[in-house]
């Protein structure tokens, strides 16, 4: 993020201003450190005589004029007074390269030095690469030319209307856009390896529709592009969403770029969406991750009209964005994709997320009270992601899909290429469905915290007498709603736990009875909000709580045991469920789960569970024992299954005793020589042909995450990190031995690894996964020293980090749970002394947070 704009400003500026036009040079060959960038801007005025400014960030200046009078400008806002009713502004200047992933970011691949750029520009970065009046609902055209070497591919929103061959490289020349704001702006140039592919459909009944599509990736990751399962996962997309929305794609061409070093999961730029490369998988991944990638390829689709399209004209409305996105991806997925399952994703991996962010003290309304634009950034969060999108499906619950589909197809046609608020889209729905939706808008987004759920009732000869759902809320957040919920019955048919009888209907205020479940027979399991219809957490009677716990693996529709494990999963956040019986539980069940995204998501929470909140005395038994569980299971999968794959990926992860540790080195050492102290180079990948993981691909990521494990247990070092770093020289080569020479369990090797976080060395990705390392839970004590370091370096950096550096390391550097000092205090000491900006409090706080909840789990034992 770039300036710190703030809505008053944002207002004034939109009050006086329309923005027609802005013509865009950029010449990419002038060096490794900057560009030249031309703009030249066309805009109307409402108020002859104004003053407004522009923004250019990270730039010098060498030439500015605003309708023929040079102005002074040196980077930053450029004062733009005594306004006319039409005007043009026009600035040259050289433009620093990004190297933090805002604006303009420049990487060059370690494997064949290649250089690769792509721009990002949310939330307010554009002015990183041209001269702009930066914020949403300023939509203008843009025509991009670019100059660059004659062997790069060039790639914006609009197609290339013209290559030519020009001193130095090649000019690029690309048509008009269709009216966007800034941060959708976009270029991505580089060497990169293109895949062509083509939609072709009649999703509106109306006559056939052809879009372009392509796919890029850096040529050293071309080997490893499945790109033909990306274009088909796009097709899908296009036909899905342009049938529901009634309209058809509204941007030409679709290109998808997978960039180097991206700092978001992906970004919604029409015609030209950019992704993390993390989705081009180098070796062998779950289907869980092509069910992520897939979910994230569908989640920018419905951006390009809910957000391109129309846009949210201030941040405050963030959600109408990402919360619609992240639920359309789901319904999308379920809809037209191989991952017909994606709701028990969704229910156990995402409401998840979004229940722990909305039991933080930072939590806020899903539609937030965004005063300026860092407040924003830290506002890309679950509450907005996934608690919004978990509202909207409690929504189309209540008044259906199709009625809602309605809804949004009215809203698009009135307000297409321009922008809207909540109150357009309440305005859209409130016409569709005959009733005011300012009330649900006022219960569910523009309020705080979840409501629990639970059933009361009275039996007389197994059959219930009285049924009655209970809510309540927390005194902080006292809001009761209004719920449509489903109620299942369900009793154990030759081993399965099966459905008996189903209810739906709508809960409000403290207590709603429930008249038709009266006279029925109880059953093994009450679940109230069976089929996940609702935003709520949700706690069981005893006799139900019991059936989960000890046959959770035998509940045989995947989305009620997806609603189970949410269930369980936040007990233990709680402290209401000790982590070592959910880690039986999981052991127990894991194998029944036939989602792979669930099962996943499991293995990653058993293992933190019994990682970060046991207390030490009991943690190495306990991992010691759930490594010897998940290594059984993997012993019995199919050998070579991506089902073996995520168990031996969690046994990695947990494995404790020198058995199981021998068994991680052989892994590593099949096909290098032995040496006492851990893994040397060798090549290629190899499965592993005897033991316990017979049949396991032991390829790049594996070797690393076993070479982590045995960093971390003090079975390896230096030596052995130099030596994977050769085997691997990438980039993500790099990235994992940050992590693992952050992770040498000496004093010596944490003091070296906290001088580079508080001097600011490392790329950001980088730093992140070092302080994953630094603060393995096996070494409490060793990084028991550098608990008020982090308060000392925030203090000294808050000013003088850019922002993105800022929110990185106060995320991921806040101390350990197992941390000894006082951290509460230690965290009031800062703040009340530092008196940091509102967007670095609420990092910090939630990071004390989660620590608070991890001592009252550890103090359970």
């Amino acid at each position: 993020m770039a300036g710190n704009l703030t809505r008053d400003e944002a207002a004034e500026r939109s009050r006086l201003l329309t923005v027609h036009t802005y013509s865009v040079d950029l010449d990419l060959t002038a060096g490794p450190d900057t560009f030249r960038s031309t703009t030249v801007a066309q805009f109307a005025c409402a108020q002859a005589g104004a003053t407004t400014f522009a923004e250019l960030t990270g730039a010098t200046v060498l030439e500015a004029f605003l309708n023929d009078t040079p102005l002074e400008a040196d980077g930053g806002r450029i004062p733009l007074p005594g306004l006319r009713g039409e005007n043009t502004f026009r600035v040259v200047a050289d433009v620093a390269y990004s190297h933090t992933g805002q604006g303009l970011h420049r990487f060059v691949d370690p494997v064949d030095e290649r250089v690769y750029l792509h721009s990002q520009f949310a939330t307010a970065d554009a002015q990183r690469m041209f001269a702009c009046f930066d914020q949403p609902d300023l939509k203008a055209r843009y025509a991009f030319t670019v100059t660059a070497p004659a062997d790069w591919e060039v790639v914006s929103n609009a197609p290339a209307t013209a290559v030519e061959d020009v001193e130095g490289g090649r000019r690029w020349t690309f048509a008009p856009t269709d009216v966007l704001s800034t941060y959708l702006a976009a270029i991505v140039a580089g060497p990169y390896h293109v895949v062509q592919g083509e939609y072709r459909g009649d999703p509106l009944g109306t006559g056939e529709i052809v879009v372009p599509l392509r796919a890029l990736c850096r040529r050293s990751l071309a080997p490893h592009f499945d790109a033909e399962e990306i274009l088909d996962v796009t097709r899908r997309g296009l036909d899905f969403f342009q049938a529901a929305f009634g309209m058809a794609y509204p941007f030409g061409k679709y290109d998808q770029a997978f960039v180097p070093e991206f700092n978001l999961g992906a970004m919604e730029n029409p015609g030209c969406v950019t992704f993390t490369e993390t989705y081009v998988f180098r070796s062998r991944v779950t289907d869980a991750e092509h069910e992520r990638r897939a979910s994230t390829i569908l989640h920018e689709m419905s951006h390009m009209w809910f957000g391109d399209l129309v846009t949210m004209q201030w941040w405050d409305d963030l959600w109408l964005n990402e919360s619609f996105a992240t639920y359309a991806a789901a319904i999308s997925q379920a809809g037209a994709t191989r991952w017909s399952d994606a709701w028990g994703t969704f229910a156990d991996s995402a409401k998840a997320r979004a229940y722990r962010q909305d039991q933080l003290s930072t939590t806020h309304p899903i539609a937030a009270d965004i005063t300026d634009i860092r407040s924003m950034e830290v506002n890309f969060d679950a509450i907005t992601y996934q608690k919004g999108a978990s509202v909207l499906k409690q929504l189309v619950a209540t008044i259906g899909t199709e009625t809602f589909l309605s809804a949004l197809r009215r809203y698009f046609a009135r307000h297409a290429w321009g922008t809207a608020t909540l109150d357009d889209l309440l305005t859209a729905l409130t016409e569709e469905t005959g009733r005011d939706m300012t009330g649900w808008s006022a219960q569910w987004l523009e309020t705080t915290g979840p409501n629990t759920l639970r059933a009361e009732f009275t039996l007389s000869d197994g059959l219930f007498s009285s049924f009655a759902v209970v809510q309540t809320a927390p005194d902080e957040h006292p809001t009761l709603r209004s719920h449509r919920i489903a109620i299942g019955l369900y009793d154990d048919r030759e081993g399965v736990l099966t459905r008996r009888h189903r209810v739906e209907l709508e809960v409000s205020g403290e207590r709603t009875e429930v008249p038709e479940l009266v006279g029925l027979a109880r059953g093994d399991l009450v679940l109230v909000n069976d089929d996940d219809l609702t935003y709520a957490k949700v706690r069981l009677d005893e006799t139900s709580l019991q059936t989960v716990l000890t046959s959770i693996g035998r509940i045989g529709d995947p989305l009620a045991q997806a609603v189970c494990w949410t269930i369980v999963w936040d007990l233990v956040r709680d402290a209401e469920l000790s982590p070592a019986r959910y880690a039986e539980v999981v052991l127990g069940g894991v194998a029944s789960v036939t989602n792979a995204s669930v099962r996943r998501t499991l293995l990653a929470q058993v293992v933190t569970a019994v990682k970060q909140y046991l207390p030490a005395p009991s943690r190495s038994a306990a991992l010691e024992r759930l490594a010897a569980g998940l290594l059984d299971r993997a012993a019995a999968a199919q050998p070579g299954s991506p089902e073996q794959l995520g168990l031996a990926r969690a046994f990695v992860a947990s494995a404790t005793s020198a058995q199981q540790l021998a068994v991680l080195e052989e892994l590593v050492l099949a096909d290098a020589p032995v040496t006492s102290t851990g893994p040397v180079a060798s090549t290629g990948p190899v499965v592993a042909d005897g033991g316990p993981l017979a049949g396991l691909v032991v390829d790049t990521d594996v070797r690393w995450s076993v070479l982590r494990r045995l960093v971390v247990t003090g079975r390896a070092g230096q030596e052995q990190i130099d030596a994977e770093l050769r085997r691997d020289p990438t980039d993500k080569g790099k990235v994992q031995a940050a992590w693992c020479r952050a992770a040498i369990p000496t004093a010596e090797a944490k003091a070296q690894a906290w001088q580079s976080f508080a001097a600011g060395e490392q790329p950001l990705n980088a730093q992140a996964a070092a302080l994953e390392g630094f603060f393995a839970a096996e070494h409490t004590e060793l990084v028991e020293r550098w608990a008020p370091a982090y308060f000392e370096v925030l203090s000294a950096v808050a000013d003088v980090w850019p922002s993105e550096r800022t929110q990185a390391f106060a995320k991921f550097a806040y101390p350990s749970a197992h941390a000894e000092a006082d951290l509460p205090a230690l965290t009031q000491q800062y703040l009340t002394q530092a008196e940091p900006p509102a967007w670095l409090r609420r990092l910090v706080l939630e990071g004390r947070d989660e620590v608070v909840r991890a001592r009252q789990i550890l103090a359970r034992g």
